[in-house]
């Protein structure tokens, strides 16, 4: 069993996705279906994921099961900054339909991870905003707050993983839908073991990849 006590004060045992239902106070676990919780905490209430294992099921059936306005994913491994939650949400209470958590724009920084991953990851998140004309500078981050009314408008079509919060980013700005980012913070994770798959599901993120930089043909017609 994967355990993340140390990043999550032992809330959990197990790889856990955070969903905050924000705007109904209340947050959302989203767990493997062999994890047991080792907490009491007001508000809050545990999802078993039923969709099967990886990361994609976890967030699918957590984005099917959420009831809020606004729904925010965050990895569960501590690398995403919680501070800014509430700028996000600020944002989305705005207007916005997804709002980024970007480490590639003013503020932002991201500490640690393989030198490989991260030369990709930047270069795609600034071509897409400097050429493809996509609204945030970081297209590969999944610290992502949504609109439900994008979630019931798209149908999800990634197969591997995290490729979904790009997917998700580039169908609001192919809609006309407003996608706004706040700088952030991410820090690699100091136990346990990435499920991140590289070679795996870059050519998912790059089918998503062009559609976005396709985007702005869609958008100035």
């Amino acid at each position: 069993m994967r355990n993340e006590e140390n990043a999550y004060q032992s809330w959990l045992w197990g790889e856990v996705l955070l969903f905050g239902l924000l705007g109904a106070l209340l947050a959302l676990f989203v767990t493997y279906p062999d994890v047991r919780p080792t907490f009491e905490l007001p508000q809050v209430r545990l999802h078993k994921n039923t969709l099967g294992r990886g990361v994609l099921n976890a967030m699918k059936s957590g984005l099917r099961a959420a009831r809020a306005p606004y729904v925010l994913i965050t990895m569960g491994d501590g690398s995403d900054d919680p501070s800014d939650i509430d700028s996000m949400y600020e944002l989305a209470r705005g207007g916005a339909d997804v709002v980024a958590g970007s480490r590639y724009v003013r503020g932002g920084r991201q500490v640690g991870g393989p030198l490989l991953k991260r030369t990709m990851s930047r270069a795609a998140g600034l071509s897409l905003h400097w050429l493809g004309g996509l609204p945030v500078h970081d297209a590969t981050s999944n610290f992502r707050l949504y609109s439900k009314r994008l979630l019931n408008q798209v149908t999800i079509e990634s197969r591997g993983g995290f490729e979904l919060g790009l997917e998700l980013t580039v169908k609001a700005y192919r809609l006309g839908m407003r996608v706004a980012e706040v700088p952030t913070t991410w820090r690699d994770r100091t136990a346990g073991q990435s499920r991140f798959k590289l070679l795996e599901w870059l050519p998912r993120y790059l089918h998503w990849y062009w559609r976005g930089m396709a985007g702005r043909l869609v958008i100035n017609r």
